[in-house]
């Protein structure tokens, strides 16, 4: 079995058993019923559609006053765009709705912090060419889109993304190749964005052959919203084509709450599994949204029957405008602790702040370490038992 035989949700029956599949309910279309299922299912048309005014977004849910307010007050700063796939998951009457925090403007972006930076990861500063940057000694950060999908209200690329004036121009992307190609220390590309799905295929097809030409680059990892915001894009053969044939290749994607894991996105990724693509989910802790032991437990389990591992739950970055969005670093680590030893350790994140300036991803990790004397070690377990464990003297 393919993903050419996988193409829609009623095929999944031949995968899943019903008892996984009714975790991921059938959304519909929502407020979009009288949209064809031609138009419905094709990623162009839900690009062309996107809900950008206003107006548009009064015929989707009943707006608050603050939002309207937030809206005209801060889409200079940065605009709005919604799929019509996901404003047809919003909730049409409540304002904390976890889909709708993602995507309609708040009143919380127009406070911008003295601590809040522009560029909050230091990425500008480690370019050595345009639309590239290199932190780490073997991987590299390669730019190739600054559109998505979707315009996330907790966006840490702000400053790029919508950005008309920053857009991947094609001679960065082969200033970017050309510095990979003579840099043979580079191993790991992170293809990013933007979004790279948002790409046409043969675009993408060109970048992924380059980089598989290239005999020291080992693993190329694609980053991606698209399989939440815009899982229609994955019904695409073309695209899978392109990711099939570029082997290995590994996939990280960005579920925030398990109100985006819907029958189509579970379709998406399924698919893309049967592609050859190795998936991982990078999440970030938002109040009000996901920031619950609960709720992320209830995430990763999901992640984990759609074929995705949980790889990064982020501290939510110092970017200009989103500090509505910060929790206290405490609460991520308590989520961790409460999740530690009450699911399987595969169904568990490891949160890190991304820290500011460029510092790299930092691991926050609750503490089991009780103490040490002479060769014994005490340590405790998730219930707060305490264990002695013996060193060998030196």
């Amino acid at each position: 079995m393919d993903f050419t035989t996988i193409k829609t949700i009623e095929d999944l029956d031949k995968i899943y058993p019903k008892h996984i599949l009714d975790k991921f309910p059938i959304r519909g279309k929502g407020p979009f019923e009288h949209v064809s299922d031609s138009d419905w299912y094709d990623w162009h048309w839900q690009l062309s559609n996107r809900i950008t005014t206003l107006d548009q977004l009064k015929k989707i849910i009943n707006l608050t006053n603050d939002e309207q307010e937030a809206f005209k007050l801060g889409s200079a700063m940065f605009k709005m765009a919604i799929t019509p796939y996901y404003a047809s998951l919003m909730d049409r009457n409540d304002p904390h709705c976890p889909v709708r925090m993602q995507s309609v403007p708040a009143k919380g972006e127009l406070t911008v912090l003295p601590t809040d930076l522009k560029d909050p990861l230091g990425e500008d500063k480690d370019m050595p060419v345009p639309g590239l940057t290199h932190r780490y000694p073997d991987r590299v950060l390669f730019y190739v889109s600054h559109d998505c999908a979707m315009l996330c209200r907790h966006c840490t690329r702000k400053r790029k993304v919508a950005n008309p004036t920053s857009a991947a121009l094609r001679q960065h992307v082969e200033d970017g190749l050309k510095y990979i190609r003579e840099n043979r220390q580079i191993r790991d590309v992170v293809v990013s964005g933007g979004d790279p799905f948002h790409l046409a295929n043969d675009k993408l097809d060109y970048i992924l052959g380059e980089l598989r030409k290239m005999d020291h680059v080992e693993v190329v990892r694609l980053g991606t919203r698209n399989p939440v915001t815009l899982p229609i894009r994955v019904r695409d053969d073309g695209l899978l084509q392109v990711i099939q044939k570029h082997q290995p290749i590994h996939i990280n994607t960005h579920y925030n709450h398990p109100k985006e894991m819907t029958r189509e996105a579970l379709l998406a990724n399924t698919r893309l599994a049967l592609a050859g693509a190795d998936l991982g989910n990078q999440s970030v802790l938002l109040k009000g949204i996901n920031d619950d032991e609960k709720i992320m437990t209830e995430l990763c389990h999901k992640l984990l029957l759609m074929k995705i591992r949980p790889y990064y739950v982020y501290q939510c970055d110092l970017a200009e405008g989103i500090s509505h969005f910060r929790t206290p670093i405490s609460k991520g680590i308590e989520i961790i602790e409460k999740m530690r030893g009450w699911t399987s350790g595969l169904a568990i994140p490891q949160y890190v702040i991304d820290a500011p300036g460029g510092g790299g991803k930092i691991p926050m990790n609750p503490n089991y370490f009780v103490k040490k004397e002479g060769n014994k070690v005490t340590i405790r377990n998730f219930k707060n038992n305490q264990y002695d464990y013996y060193e060998v003297d030196e």
